[in-house]
């Protein structure tokens, strides 16, 4: 009540400084005199924008106003929310976890983590993918993973359809990943996954790739799933044929 108060407070502050009543001198003299150096000022407060621009679109402006909202990861991250935080090393880097991961609920730290698979900055990528792998590594993970499957397989989903090229692989990766946790609990849902995979096989970039992911699928998710995937993908060769 006291936060409606002050708003406001500061509201009625702004409305009556606009209504100031200048005297006609004033006023008859800004009509009539030009102001060469005002639109001078203007050209000099306003950026120009450089060649450069349209040929890097997605160049980040350290200067620029980043107005936009972070996205659920990284606003979830920067609070402090995921209990983990990236260590720089000489070779390669590594996360530190807070506490131990086997300590850790799934519900929601597990899903959130699929989300960030979808991020394309630095250090979420990182943290995101790494901390999905790592938690899945716990002694209890298949247990924690299963009841959560049908809400992470729409989270992975949109990985997978995702039009930059590496989210699609972390989601990939993932998958499989949770499908040597999970196992056949997984052939459920596999085939909302498959369209997206479909998709990606005309790019010989990620076909391989793909290949032995599809094997993968199949090698943790037994015999039931070979038909899940010929459905969707019917020039996959099985591994047992």
């Amino acid at each position: 009540m006291q936060e409606t108060k002050r708003c406001g407070g500061i509201y009625d502050k702004r409305m009556s400084s606009g209504f100031q009543i200048k005297p006609k001198t004033a006023i008859h003299k800004s009509k009539t005199s030009s102001s060469p150096s005002s639109s001078s000022l203007d050209l000099a407060i306003k950026p120009q924008q450089r060649p450069s621009d349209k040929l890097n679109p997605k160049t980040i402006d350290p200067f620029g106003d980043h107005s936009k909202a972070p996205s659920a990861f990284s606003a979830i991250y920067s609070k402090g929310g995921i209990p983990c935080r990236l260590v720089h090393g000489s070779v390669k880097h590594k996360l530190q976890w807070e506490c131990l991961p086997e300590t850790l609920p799934f519900d929601p730290l597990l899903i959130t983590l699929a989300e960030g698979l979808r991020e394309t900055k630095h250090p979420y990528t990182f943290v995101s993918k790494e901390g999905f792998k790592e938690l899945l590594l716990v002694e209890d993970a298949t247990e924690k993973a299963i009841p959560l499957l049908p809400r992470l397989i729409p989270v992975l989903k949109a990985a997978l359809a995702h039009s930059n090229g590496e989210v699609f692989e972390r989601g990939l990766n993932a998958l499989i990943q949770l499908s040597a946790i999970v196992g056949p609990a997984l052939n459920d849902q596999l085939k909302h996954l498959l369209t997206s995979i479909s998709k990606r096989l005309m790019d010989k970039k990620f076909k391989e790739q793909i290949t032995v992911a599809l094997q993968k699928l199949e090698q943790y998710g037994g015999k039931e799933s070979v038909g899940i995937i010929k459905s969707k993908i019917p020039t996959y060769c099985s591994i047992s044929s």
